[in-house]
């Protein structure tokens, strides 16, 4: 724990214990705004004694932690205990539920697919199976969230899930039973003859290891690999080690790829495709993966929903022209969040450092333009517009000279409203893009024929965001790399 953490924990404990004359006089000794703690402290004692209802003390530090940490910007956080076990879970790719990755569809529960050997695979749920109601809770007006937690529990409780089947058109109940449940983050398959698709849904603890059996075992499928399609689309990011692992499996040894930057000389550091880089002193998760990586031709897939860690590869990918980046402009989130410790149970993650490629560009409320955009569809990408990027939350770290672009807000709104004009009108929404690696998907469509030489439907309607401020030379600063640091861990997951 950092002597600022030390510091805040003891002037938490001197305000409940109403030792304020000795939390000011260590509060000056160290440079902090002594007033404003005289406030804290009584802002404090007015809910203690005149609030309508009893506030425990442990309560209210909590809520003024959460308060002091999420106003910083939009991906620092206090973690309780609750969500830091569940934060926790997420970086390990492992959580307690039934095992079903889900959707909302006409207020129901969709199921998108069951977990291989997950309890719901075992019980029979099948892809498009909509979920009526959970034990005695009915679904519809439920939000995601709040049915993901009715269906998560402790190991070897029971659930009671109503289904109804559309291609059966009939409903039924199954009793499913809880167990701890390991997300597979890498799927994969031969799409052609010689042309394999991988998928990584997010950068979690097993990711690498993952990756390297699923190369292992598409090249021994097709060992004359022609060309290979890396699928990042709405991957959220994650652990940044395993970013640089994906990115050393088609880079050249040595070759840096990504560096950062902030305030504190732990933040300046550069990441290279190297195993001390990305495995420290544990064995290379990379040991193994086929050659042929390093040379066969790729196609990255990305979209507004790719993020953090799949931003990097991408990136790194492109600085290197080691592979064509395909779709349209990334998410955008360049920064570096540091998990630390409060207590056994509680953690603060907040924002140390900014994220740049190898060239030296800031990903930060930018993102990666791709090579050749290509929408959702043929008929474009008509939810696109209403997708938020970093640039769109609250708080975000900007660059000093960052514009809102009249374009795409236009092209947002005009999107809005013709959706929700077809809701009062009763038509039916546009249909949803279908599932990544399908034979109806689009883009893997498109990023096939680029690999085969044939014709690229791409898109005519996407707006690039204007870029951040540049130096004079024209080069988005980069930081002064050095000595790396330790990586920041993964987003939680939302899998029930």
């Amino acid at each position: 724990m950092g002597s600022k953490l030390k510091l805040a924990g003891a002037l938490a404990v001197g305000v409940v214990a109403g030792a304020l004359a000795t939390t000011q006089l260590q509060a000056i000794a160290q440079g902090v705004p002594h007033l404003q703690l005289r406030q804290f402290a009584d802002v404090f004692a007015l809910i203690k004694t005149d609030y309508v209802e009893p506030v425990s003390d442990s309560k209210l530090i909590d809520n003024a932690i959460s308060g002091m940490v999420s106003g910083l910007d939009p991906h620092s956080q206090y973690f309780d205990a609750k969500s830091f076990k569940e934060f926790r879970e997420a970086t390990q790719g492992r959580f307690v539920g039934v095992g079903i990755e889900i959707s909302m569809e006409d207020g129901l529960v969709k199921v998108v697919s069951p977990i291989e050997g997950s309890p719901a695979f075992k019980a029979g749920l099948k892809p498009g199976d909509l979920i009526t109601r959970i034990d005695d809770t009915v679904v519809k007006g439920l939000t995601l969230d709040q049915a993901v937690k009715r269906m998560r529990g402790e190991p070897k409780t029971r659930v009671a899930l109503s289904i109804y089947r559309k291609s059966e058109n009939r409903s039924f109940t199954v009793t499913v039973v809880r167990d701890t449940i390991r997300v597979q983050s890498v799927r994969g398959r031969i799409v052609q003859p010689g042309y394999a698709w991988i998928r990584i849904s997010q950068f979690q603890d097993q990711t690498v290891a993952d990756f390297t059996r699923k190369a292992q075992e598409l090249v021994q499928q097709s060992p004359g690999l022609k060309g290979l399609v890396l699928d990042l689309r709405n991957d959220p990011g994650g652990l940044l080690d395993g970013a640089v692992a994906i990115s050393a499996a088609f880079l050249p040894p040595k070759s840096v790829v990504v560096t950062t930057n902030g305030q504190i000389a732990e933040s300046k550091a550069s990441y290279a495709a190297d195993p001390k880089d990305y495995a420290g002193r544990g064995p290379d998760p990379l040991a193994g993966i086929p050659e042929v990586l390093k040379t066969v031709p790729v196609v990255v897939l990305v979209n507004e929903g790719t993020a953090s860690a799949s931003e990097i590869v991408s990136g790194a990918l492109q600085d290197y022209k080691r592979a064509t980046i395909m779709g349209s402009q990334t998410f955008g989130k360049g920064s570096v969040q540091t998990v630390r410790q409060l207590s056994a149970d509680t953690a603060v993650k907040f924002t140390t450092a900014l994220y740049y490629t190898p060239k030296g560009r800031s990903i930060q409320a930018q993102g990666i333009i791709p090579d050749v955009k290509v929408d959702d569809s043929l008929e474009g990408s008509q939810f696109a517009a209403l997708r938020l990027r970093e640039a769109d939350l609250d708080k975000h770290l900007q660059g000093k000279n960052e514009v809102v672009d009249p374009a795409r807000e236009a092209a947002r709104e005009a999107a809005r409203k013709k959706l929700e004009a077809q809701m009062e009108s009763g038509a039916k929404p546009p249909e949803p893009p279908p599932e990544y690696g399908s034979d109806k998907d689009f883009q893997l469509q498109q990023a096939l024929n680029f690999l085969q030489g044939k014709p690229v439907v791409t898109s005519k309607t996407q707006v690039e965001r204007p870029p951040q401020k540049k130096d004079d030379d024209g080069a988005t600063p980069a930081p002064d790399a050095k000595k790396p640091a330790a990586p920041p861990a993964a987003a939680p997951a939302t899998k029930p």
